[in-house]
């Protein structure tokens, strides 16, 4: 009996230990727990050298948002771009805005609303791929996947939340499905973004 509590304690240690993970990185803005977006918006995603993670992601992160049900709207990325393709001024718009803030981390608020209105959204997310990729470790082989989010409030240009997730599974001969490794990424983010 007493062998019996002693590895029925170890397993419930073990339980909590995994159920208290959270997100490799997170930072809340002080004005985010009265931030309620209703409409947001999936900017295309900036993948760096990972061009092939482009469209996995560009159709996981819109669906999973949608299955949320916590926006009324989801304007995914390929809204977003026919959007920007027949319109001139949002296209600029948007151009200068990602300009400032990827090389200058500068959330410009008069194009952050600008954007917004155009669009008619009341939340921005950004996405960016840290990492995607097969790799050899100690003669393991491993696939790791690790992705980072931007939730901005358009009206004032703030970024409300910052967050980077990452997953790697290691495997011995069939290459786990690099989608179904950033979904789970995605699906762990997103249960930690203010709504």
């Amino acid at each position: 009996m007493e062998k019996f509590g002693i590895r029925l304690a170890l397993i419930i240690s073990v339980l909590l230990v995994v159920a208290c993970g959270g997100l490799r990185f997170s930072q809340l803005d002080s004005e985010a727990i009265d931030y309620h977006p209703r409409k947001v918006a999936v900017f295309p995603v900036s993948v760096g050298s990972y061009e092939e993670a482009r469209n996995p992601l560009e159709q996981i992160v819109p669906a999973e948002l949608k299955a949320k049900k916590w926006f009324s709207d989801v304007i995914d990325t390929a809204s977003l771009s026919s959007q920007m393709q027949s319109n001139d001024e949002l296209r600029q718009a948007v151009a200068d805005y990602i300009s400032k803030l990827n090389t200058l981390n500068y959330s410009d608020p008069v194009l952050s609303e600008k954007i917004a209105q155009l669009i008619g959204a009341d939340a921005f997310l950004f996405v960016t791929v840290e990492d995607w990729r097969y790799t050899v470790e100690k003669e393991k082989n491993y696939a790791k996947a690790s992705i980072g989010f931007k939730l901005i409030d358009p009206v004032t240009g703030k970024i409300m939340w910052r967050a980077a997730h990452n997953k790697t599974e290691r495997y011995v001969l069939v290459k786990p499905d690099m989608s179904r490794i950033a979904r789970s990424v995605i699906v762990d983010l997103i249960n930690k973004m203010p709504h």
